[in-house]
């Protein structure tokens, strides 16, 4: 999770990662955080973040992506 939160501060330092939990349903991350998002995670994680992953589920607060970071590693 700390690889994760550094990440998040590095792209929006301004954000509250800890405690946000509508990234994406309240416009928090807008699409251009987000693919730059998915590189790093991609690169940081080694996983593949393929577009039926691209959801706001996913993306919302850093516990849902650290969860889908962890589901990828799996697979």
């Amino acid at each position: 999770m700390n690889e994760l939160m550094e990440i998040l501060q590095e792209l929006r330092p301004d954000v509250d990662f800890e405690n946000e939990t509508q990234l994406i349903t309240n416009g928090v991350l807008d699409s251009f955080d987000i693919v730059a998002l998915v590189g790093e995670l991609n690169d940081e994680f080694d996983i593949e973040i393929k577009p039926n992953n691209l959801v706001p589920e996913n993306f919302n607060s850093a516990k849902a992506m650290m969860a889908m970071i962890e589901k990828l590693q799996d697979e």
